[in-house]
């Protein structure tokens, strides 16, 4: 009923789940001495004694003080109880953050993006019910009938111990509802998790689907996993509702119990009836802690459920971390017989070598599924898991910080993310103490100046998901940005697609004028003609190197592309094709 693991890893809210059970403690302290007085007084009344001014206004004061000090303790109840959760939530959601940072680019490898997105908004939320109320109330319901125990028991031990005795009873039933509910539970976080991946997937390849005519199709299927969400959440709230009726019958039918016991002890002339009006009015309170404990178990249950996939999160392997940061003046890269494979059975590299030289440009080209984008990525961090050589600056990839590797190596490809802030915001991101002149002269390097202009300049607001540009000057922008860090290695991964070919050549112009280490994956290989070296991949494996009059004459594979681009683009030109 309780998750050590979830406790241990919230040292900090414990402090507000005692604060919590304390309130509540002194809170029901306050209603007994309420019962108390109030029976005392009437008492008084029944057999006409002679009740002074003084004792009447100190028995008034009394039951003032009390209700004041219940409404303290319910205030101070539900605040300790909004901290412990912040506590948690907060925690939670900086320990995922970091993790995900530490797994980097290559999480995706290891967990989905739509079970982060789950787990790290909703899944966190459960546990506000978890820390902020269950835990306070699990402890606060295991001390509040000892207490009233102790206060009835001289007035009727009889009623005492039999409204004692039925109190286990509720967290009995909690306990057989607990082995169904984490089955079902797990089976309930695993649907949602489907379904989140199913509309993700969906929503992403929206267009593609209208495209194609498969929508209708997707739909059929969303449909279905929508189906079996809805019927796994149907038969939680089947078992929350059953297990309520249960927890309401033990609950309320022993407080009638004790009700009962208590008249025929009057009838009996066993007690007063003012002891009997204090047992009546005080028999619900030996069940109501357990009944809420009882209610926020199922909500506290989901919680946990959705903490297994948190924790499981968290104990991903990072991997080995390196710990050499780049340093010093060599940037050069060298992969030797390079080999990566993302399923175990086609290789996606095959015994690759190359080099990349400080101050030169290198173009990697070759058909789409060559393997151009997968070393880039292993370069970048992005993906792991390579087997031969990869290093920078003489240092292996997996021997160097992953924070070094971000520092030196900027990334510009065909699916760089622009946010939904402004232009600024957006450029301060390559380099945050960047001038407006600095980032103005990187956009007009990029050739997006000119529009932006007329569009309020930096101050340019962008929509969500870029919605107010098109894909060429989305592109434009990442690409300022990326020039803007002025790192010393570049990775262009397709950065100059769906951008117009004179626009195309004034930004290869720009990106052939850096004195960096410049790796250019592109699969227009005019892009490359100018470059100091260029590989050829197909297949996975490198079958050319050299500069392009050389890879001409001795590389079929490039000549038949180069010639075949070259016959589309002057048909294209003429306004044949489109």
């Amino acid at each position: 009923m309780i998750k050590k693991e979830l406790l241990s890893e919230v040292s900090e809210s414990k402090k507000f789940i005692a604060f919590n059970v304390i309130a509540q403690i002194i809170k029901l302290l306050a209603s007994i001495m309420t019962i108390f007085s109030f029976a005392y007084f009437v008492k008084m009344l029944y057999n006409g004694e002679n009740i002074e001014q003084n004792d009447m206004f100190l028995h008034i004061a009394v039951i003032i003080l009390c209700i004041i000090i219940r409404f303290v303790c319910t205030a101070a109840a539900s605040m300790t109880s909004f901290y412990a959760s912040a506590e948690v939530k907060k925690k939670l959601r900086v320990r995922m953050y970091d993790k995900l940072t530490r797994l980097g680019a290559s999480y995706h490898e290891k967990v989905a993006t739509s079970e982060v997105i789950q787990v790290f908004v909703e899944g966190v939320d459960q546990l506000e019910t978890y820390f902020g109320r269950y835990i306070p109330q699990f402890f606060y319901s295991m001390i509040a009938p000892l207490l009233l125990f102790a206060a009835l028991a001289p007035i009727s031990l009889k009623a005492s111990v039999v409204l004692f005795i039925c109190v286990p009873l509720i967290p009995i039933s909690i306990v057989i509802v607990q082995k169904i509910a984490k089955r079902l539970l797990s089976k309930y976080w695993g649907k949602y998790t489907q379904l989140g991946d199913t509309f993700l997937e969906n929503i992403q390849g929206l267009t593609t689907l209208k495209i194609f005519g498969a929508d209708a199709q997707k739909h059929v299927e969303m449909n279905e996993k929508a189906e079996e969400f809805r019927v796994v959440t149907m038969k939680v709230l089947t078992m929350q509702l059953n297990s309520i009726i249960i927890m309401d019958l033990v609950a309320y039918g022993g407080a009638a119990v004790g009700v009962i016991i208590a008249v025929s002890e009057v009838l009996s002339g066993k007690i007063e009836m003012w002891d009997a009006f204090k047992i009546i009015m005080l028999s619900a309170d030996f069940f109501l802690p357990m009944r809420a404990l009882g209610s926020f178990f199922h909500i506290a249950m989901n919680g946990m459920a959705a903490s297994d996939k948190m924790f499981a999160m968290l104990r991903l392997d990072e991997g080995e971390k390196g710990a050499k940061e780049l340093l010093g003046n060599n940037y050069n890269i060298s992969a030797k017989h390079l080999t990566f494979s993302y399923d175990g059975d086609r290789n996606a590299l095959d015994d690759v070598s190359l080099e990349l030289e400080q101050g030169k440009l290198t173009a990697v080209v070759g058909e789409s599924g060559c393997g151009k984008s997968t070393f880039a990525a292993l370069v970048t961090g992005a993906v792991k898991g390579h087997s031969g050589d990869l290093t920078i600056g003489g240092e292996n990839v997996y021997e160097l910080k992953t924070e070094s590797i971000y520092d030196n190596i900027t990334i510009v490809s065909s699916n760089s993310v622009i946010f939904a802030e402004t232009i600024r915001e957006n450029m301060l991101l390559g380099k945050p103490d960047a001038s407006d002149e600095e980032m103005i002269a990187a956009l007009k390097s990029a050739k997006i100046w000119d529009f932006l202009q007329t569009q309020n300049g930096l101050d340019m607001k962008i929509q969500a998901n870029a919605a107010n540009l098109s894909g060429g000057q989305r592109q434009r922008i990442a690409l300022a940005r990326g020039l803007l860090r002025n790192s010393p290695i570049y990775v262009f991964d397709e950065a100059t697609s769906n951008i117009d070919v004179e626009s195309e050549n004034d930004i290869m112009a720009t990106i052939r004028s850096l004195n960096k280490t410049v790796l250019l994956i592109t699969h227009r290989l005019e892009n490359a003609v100018s470059a100091d070296r260029i590989y050829v991949l197909d297949g996975g494996k490198c079958i050319g190197c050299g500069k392009h009059t050389e890879l001409m004459q001795n590389c079929p594979k490039y000549n038949e592309l180069y010639s075949a681009q070259a016959e589309y683009e002057k048909y294209s030109r003429n306004g044949v094709t489109v």
